[in-house]
């Protein structure tokens, strides 16, 4: 068996955008979790590659006095959060300095302006969740959490300062709920749905309930005065327990006068501050004035569509999911806005330029893709494209890798570009970038 790495010491120069802090040590990257500029500190590598090594700190040697102290005990265990140990807006600052980073060694390209960051409360902002469960004898039954860094273990939480008090209120109740079920190997995940004034719980199941864990599961709905949903396969199998006739979920945009319905499990942004801050900061750039047609790709329940919409021009929402199409359309209609609307499902990560030549005449175009980003799209974009397009990322390296394409071949400039901080104490980095052509 061989011998343990040894504990070394190092002087930490940066951070990296999963918010590890980076040294050089005899011609090596060591990435160090727990460590912060300006520190120094003894550590430990987990990881050792010829050229780069993965590490956790021992000991702070040499402060930053931008460290502060984790508000959650779980920290450092659990893989939910990676820089409660940095001050908040220290972790604001670290989060541009990954995108600048990203658009100038990815894209070869920087903004013209960079916009301020768009920041809330750091703490009670998650309204969508996934909590793991798993039944553990040996750690004393039911396990409900965030995994583990590095791990496929569950971090067994009772508390949890990044979701709304209210849920992080519910987690010891939970651990008691589960256990008391007929089935409680057989719950794998709770997951939590916030909208205006309602919260959702959909407990996962893969086997059916007992009539007498119904009897439970409505039993805690009623005295948590939240709704209970279950779920014994596919999203679509989703269904209200408790109550047997209540409101939906839904969530309001105020300053665009919009309402947008959702069901539990729909994809939803997880901060609703920030999304309506970011929805603000995207329509100030984008500027839909009437008259003109305005794409929405990758739409989902038409988050940025309705207020394009409202603002007066006719949008185009473009979606991959049969579903959430149906029900952007459903919310447009809702909002008394079917009349300059339209949704069509389309897989937009095989765009070609005639798939988005399809569309008809676009004056502008907002991009708000998953993780994968849009490359399909932006290289697809000919010369009938439109003169400005709104990119909204939730990945750094795929927004710089499209930002390449627009840039260098696609004859855009990129006016600006600035960070969202939808996830406070995770790296999660959330930007929003605007680009002109002539």
């Amino acid at each position: 068996m061989r011998d343990a790495p040894p504990i070394r010491e190092a002087f930490v120069e940066s951070l990296d955008h999963e918010g590890r802090g980076v040294s050089r040590v005899d011609g090596k990257t060591i990435f160090i979790e727990g460590a912060l500029p300006g520190e120094r500190v003894s550590f430990a590598p987990y990881k050792v590659k010829p050229n780069y090594e993965q590490a956790e700190v021992v000991r702070v040697l040499e402060a930053s006095a931008q460290r502060v102290e984790p508000a959650c005990e779980y920290f450092g265990v659990c893989g939910g959060c990676s820089m409660q140990h940095l001050e908040p807006s220290a972790q604001v600052a670290a989060k541009q300095r990954v995108l600048e980073n990203a658009l100038w060694h990815i894209g070869r390209v920087r903004p013209e302006v960079l916009y301020p960051a768009i920041v809330g409360p750091s703490w009670g902002y998650r309204y969508r969740a996934r909590l793991t469960v798993r039944q553990v004898p040996s750690k004393g039954g039911i396990l409900i959490g965030f995994h583990e860094r590095r791990s496929s273990y569950i971090s067994d939480m009772r508390r949890c300062p990044i979701l709304p008090p209210h849920v992080s209120a519910l987690l010891p109740g939970l651990h008691e709920l589960v256990g008391a079920l007929s089935i409680p190997d057989r719950v794998p995940q709770i997951e939590v749905a916030v909208g205006e004034g309602i919260t959702v719980l959909v407990f996962r199941h893969l086997l059916p309930f007992s009539k007498k864990d119904e009897a439970l599961l409505r039993a805690f709905g009623e005295s948590a005065g939240v709704q209970i949903w279950l779920q014994l396969t596919g999203p679509d199998s989703c269904r209200r327990l408790h109550p047997a006739d209540a409101p939906g979920l839904a969530y309001t945009l105020p300053e665009f006068g919009v309402s947008m319905a959702f069901r539990p499990t729909d994809f939803t942004q997880v901060n609703m501050g920030i999304n309506r801050l970011l929805m603000r900061r995207s329509m100030q750039l984008l500027d839909p004035q009437p008259g003109e047609r305005i794409a929405d790709l990758f739409c989902g329940l038409g988050n940025f569509s309705l207020p394009i919409a409202k603002l007066g021009a006719h949008v185009v929402g473009v979606e991959g999911s049969d579903a959430l199409v149906r029900r952007a359309a459903e919310n447009a209609a809702a909002n008394g806005l079917a009349g300059n609307s339209e949704f069509h499902a389309a897989n937009l990560f095989e765009a070609t330029e005639d798939s988005i030549a399809a569309l008809g005449r676009l004056d502008k175009m907002l991009i708000d893709p998953p993780r994968e980003g849009a490359v399909a799209v932006v290289k697809a974009l000919g010369p009938t494209a439109p003169r400005r397009i709104v990119y909204v990322s939730c990945n750094p390296a795929t927004l710089a890798r499209d930002t390449a394409v627009l840039f260098h071949e696609k004859g855009y400039r990129l006016k600006g570009a600035g960070i969202a901080n939808m996830f406070p104490q995770t790296s999660h980095v959330e930007s929003i970038a605007l680009f002109e052509r002539d």
